[in-house]
């Protein structure tokens, strides 16, 4: 999980790069961000269900496969076009790893303890964003092949995990193959659909907090801190993904829906500290909104990825899992989407002011449904 994740940020340090590379303006920027969504979205609603049929394994190399696809197109890019379909197949390799090693960790812990599996996959999914872009912020400045050097350090470090992967114990029973259905249909059983809303709505909006962080953070550096070292949007990358860990860590005693619950609270002062960061161009304040940013998405990932856990059927975890992350990539990508055409055709305080309004409004109504449904 770690591994797949590092991918999506590995990128984030060379973005602006590839801008100066391939001539592309900032919406393009946004919408290359955004594009791993289609893939991410397509891999959990077509093959959100296959590690239930067809083992944990073999679906967990499937992911690994596509993540070293989509590695190549970035090695050997040569436009906006190649940026784009490698960000589709990251996204692709992504949402397979991403529900098969939920489900996968969930099996392999005690069975009485679901939360240590949230916890691991959280904290290591983070610690993984974290590494990956502060490896590739300091290739990118310090080392020979800028755009190239990053990607075949990332090729030696998957193909070890594809080994590790091999020899981990598959949990899944039985394994039929030819029982296998592809298609696009989300798994929510009746039973935990209202309880489901809230770690849902959670899910989509600390997942848009944190995609509008690191979509513009290049941006934010460069245009209006005047910072060109492309060793610091690693940098401030790997601050957030580890107060992230060391939240999830420091809190895991906290229940899962209380977690959940303050989370949602500090998205608001969240929201609100990244536009204040960018409007005074102030690097203090940057640093202070990564960190209020770090400590709302690490209770909220973990509570209600933690919540998830603990209502799925044990049938179908990988499928409710993959449901869930379905609300999280679309969030991850939708509003960053829709801030960047906002920013075009305005400005960008305009547009930042927009999101943070949407932030604290999806932020409410988790809140109710938290609130209402909480056991």
């Amino acid at each position: 999980m770690a591994v797949a994740f590092g991918l999506s940020t590995l990128m984030t340090p060379l973005y602006l790069l590839y801008q100066k590379a391939f001539g592309y303006s900032q919406i393009t920027l946004t919408l290359i961000y955004a594009a791993y969504a289609i893939g991410n979205v397509a891999a959990l609603l077509l093959l959100g269900r296959v590690s239930d049929r067809a083992g944990r394994r073999v679906t967990a190399l499937g992911g690994i496969a596509a993540l070293i696809a989509a590695t190549f197109v970035f090695l050997f890019a040569r436009g906006t076009i190649s940026l784009y379909a490698g960000r589709i197949l990251s996204g692709l390799g992504i949402g397979v790893a991403s529900g098969t090693a939920n489900a996968w960790l969930a099996e392999l812990v005690d069975n009485n303890d679901r939360g240590q599996a949230a916890i691991i996959g959280t904290s290591t999914n983070f610690v993984g964003l974290g590494l990956a872009a502060m490896l590739s912020g300091l290739l990118a400045q310090y080392a020979p092949w800028p755009l190239h050097l990053s990607f075949v350090v990332y090729l030696v470090i998957i193909c070890v995990a594809a080994a590790m992967i091999w020899f981990t114990r598959e949990t899944v029973q039985h394994p039929d193959r030819s029982q296998i259905e592809i298609n696009l249909k989300l798994a929510l059983p009746q039973q935990i659909r209202t309880e489901f809303v809230a770690p849902a709505i959670t899910g989509f909006g600390l997942m848009a907090l944190v995609g509008f962080y690191a979509s513009l953070m290049p941006s934010i550096l460069s245009h209006d801190l005047h910072i060109e070292n492309h060793a610091a949007g690693g940098a401030l990358l790997f601050e957030l993904a580890m107060v992230v860990a060391l939240v999830i860590i420091a809190t895991q005693k906290v229940a899962s829906r209380t977690a959940m619950l303050w989370s949602l609270g500090l998205m608001i002062p969240a929201a609100a500290a990244v536009v204040v960061a960018q409007v005074s161009a102030s690097l203090s304040v940057m640093l202070v909104a990564t960190a209020i940013v770090a400590v709302s998405a690490g209770l909220g990932y973990r509570g209600s990825l933690q919540v998830v856990n603990q209502i799925a059927p044990a049938d179908q975890r990988a499928a409710v899992a993959s449901t869930y992350f379905v609300c999280c990539f679309i969030g991850n990508a939708v509003p960053v989407i829709g801030v960047g055409v906002l920013s075009s055709l305005t400005n960008t305080t305009v547009a930042d002011i927009a999101f943070s309004g949407m932030i604290a409004a999806f932020a409410v109504i988790a809140l109710v449904f938290g609130t209402i449904y909480r056991r």
